[in-house]
């Protein structure tokens, strides 16, 4: 059976709901931010997936601009973009070598001005850890070389992305990009996600959840040993069939949703991990894995402008579309 463990469970409640509380106190530009010494210190990303700051940028500067794109040009743009995760370098990409899609794939061009852009900068995000060792792709000296010919090599030359275009759920979109070199558990659903923010592919949220590494040792501090008849998957889902009882039942029934819209098994399944991380702090003799948070809050100089995929249809509930970073305080967005 799936049997949490109460005493620590709640506290991903109250993440959920405290971390919401500050998404809502910087758009109400309501000051200090929070009371929490842990979430004013570190580093957590937003309770929804789609809030964070690269995402948002995602959302808004490569699926739904002003141009207009083919269905194949766009998951292009997607992947080439996550691969680096990176507005800055994005931008530096197409300022250089011109708007990214099929026809304007160039790997000569593209790879001579990331080599010399990562001259002066890192041209990757460390948000998530990219491996850079394939035996398909070692002939190639750097890891952006890598990545961008196995995209040419098997997203386009083998049709996936078009694969994905007639693609009947969400977990074979998983599926398909699970199958391409380089790309693991992690990637493959974060990817997929990213993908169905677009007009592209349109699934439920809902429909399929892959929990990563974080995410599973927040599972294993918050739950009891699984028996070999549920999986981490199993969990997130229970979390969600049973997400009103646990917040009645440890009190966190103050949780603002974001313009109406309920978390779904992405969101859920992040703030598992950020609930690992949480825990590091507040509980750290409870460990599993990993014994400290190391990242801190960094402020940005850049306000934060909201937008969510159309098919949402929470864009219009959205009064104040811009937040302006706080001067005082490190920026929680």
């Amino acid at each position: 059976m799936i049997k949490p463990k109460e005493e620590i469970f709640q506290y991903y409640f109250y993440f959920i709901q405290e971390r919401m509380n500050i998404f809502w106190n910087k758009y109400n530009n309501i000051r200090p931010l929070t009371s929490d010494e842990i979430l004013s210190v570190h580093k957590f990303t937003n309770v929804y997936r789609a809030m964070d700051r690269v995402s948002q940028y995602l959302i808004r500067n490569v699926i739904y601009t002003v141009n207009s794109f083919s269905d194949e040009d766009i998951l292009l743009r997607i992947i080439v973009f996550k691969i680096f995760n990176k507005p800055d370098t994005w931008e530096y990409l197409e300022d250089r070598v011109g708007v990214i899609t099929i026809n304007n794939f160039d790997l000569n061009r593209i790879n001579k001005a990331l080599f010399e852009l990562k001259q002066v900068q890192p041209i990757f995000n460390n948000a998530y850890m990219m491996t850079g060792t394939h035996s398909l792709y070692n002939h190639l000296n750097y890891k952006h070389e890598k990545w961008l010919e196995m995209v040419k090599n098997e997203l386009i030359s083998k049709s996936i992305f078009k694969k994905i275009i007639n693609s009947n759920s969400l977990s074979e979109v998983y599926e398909l990009l699970r199958n391409c070199s380089f790309i693991g558990d992690f990637l493959a659903y974060q990817y997929s996600i990213d993908m169905n923010y677009s007009s592209v592919i349109d699934f439920s949220e809902n429909s399929f959840v892959k929990a990563g590494i974080g995410s599973i040792r927040g599972i294993k501090k918050c739950f009891e040993p699984l028996s070999k008849k549920y999986s981490f998957e199993d969990v997130i889902k229970y979390t969600q069939d049973n997400f009103d009882k646990y917040q009645n039942k440890f009190g966190y029934t103050d949780f603002n949703l974001l313009f109406e819209r309920v978390p779904t098994l992405i969101d859920l399944q992040n703030c598992f991990c950020e609930t690992d991380k949480y825990l590091r702090a507040k509980i750290p003799e409870l460990q599993v894995d990993n014994k400290r948070i190391k990242q801190k809050y960094q402020g940005s100089t850049k306000p934060l402008e909201l937008f969510f995929p159309p098919k949402w249809n929470i864009n219009s509930n959205i009064l104040s579309s811009c937040i302006q970073p706080s001067t005082q305080e490190s920026t929680l967005l």
